[in-house]
């Protein structure tokens, strides 16, 4: 894919009902799913999960979530800075809305899958919280939905926070092959945000192949990159401006794993 493919900058995939609608058609792969709703006070949105499953995750705000016969109500937060938020499951096949009597923004992180397991609400202090790197290579990561903190058929999503001046998704790593107990295939969208008004970040993807994926990318709030294949990092921050990213990633493999490759080339001297 172009660059110009693989970068989806804030309004370039929004349409009537979402601020962000990234599908498998628009990636062109087969599983991962990002979308975007932004309510009013008052505010409905409902929607249909078809062949995908589907976690609700507030950005800002709270609200409630009906699937199906169920009911869940989502605390939320102020702002992705603010803090771990509560979620909720909405398994494949399902009718579900979203209501939020303040408004607020809510991501739709979204995996084609097979098995149609329950309706679920997974609770903010439940969620595992980790700081990855050290130095100026500090991430703080929420697990929400890793493969071994939240049961899902395929999909993985996790939150990263990047304090300003400072790098992740580092060492550069790749998920592109399966390679059973090495690396799992994964598709993977990166969706920003950036603490504080004109802040910015960059986003690096470079070929695992030839004529593989090749992108730099600056991003600012509501950016979102694609990463079909190759080695996606650094993800730098600004100094001075902390920079949030939501990964979204599934797979065609049978097992619900996340396995890396990191690049040979830049492992010495990590921390």
């Amino acid at each position: 894919m172009t660059q110009n493919e693989l970068y989806v900058a804030k309004g370039a995939s929004t349409n009537a009902q979402y601020a962000v609608d990234i599908d498998p058609k628009r990636a062109g792969w087969t599983h991962s799913s990002l979308r975007v709703v932004e309510l009013a006070p008052g505010g409905t949105h409902t929607f249909t999960a078809g062949d995908s499953e589907w976690i609700v995750l507030p950005l800002e705000g709270g609200c409630t979530v009906h699937v199906d016969a169920e009911e869940f109500q989502l605390l939320g937060r102020k702002s992705v800075f603010a803090g771990v938020s509560d979620f909720a499951y909405v398994p494949r096949d399902a009718q579900a809305s979203i209501a939020s009597g303040a408004g607020g923004r809510f991501a739709l992180a979204g995996a084609k899958c097979e098995r149609r397991l329950p309706a679920r609400y997974g609770p903010a202090p439940e969620v595992p919280v980790e700081d990855r790197g050290s130095g100026t290579q500090l991430r703080h990561v929420r697990n929400f939905a890793s493969a071994d903190a939240f049961d899902c058929d395929k999909l993985i999503a996790v939150e990263v926070v990047t304090p300003g001046g400072n790098w992740s998704s580092y060492p550069p790593h790749k998920h592109d092959e399966h390679r059973p107990g090495v690396e799992a295939e994964l598709e993977e969208i990166y969706y920003f945000e950036i603490d504080g008004p004109n802040g910015f970040g960059y986003q690096r993807v470079s070929p695992s192949r030839e004529g593989g994926s090749d992108v730099l990318a600056e991003v600012r709030s509501g950016d979102a990159v694609l990463v079909p294949d190759g080695w996606h990092g650094p993800s730098i921050a600004q100094p001075g401006h902390d920079m949030y990213y939501l990964n979204v990633m599934a797979g065609p493999g049978e097992t619900r794993e996340w396995r890396i490759c990191f690049h040979p080339d830049h492992t010495e001297g990590y921390r």
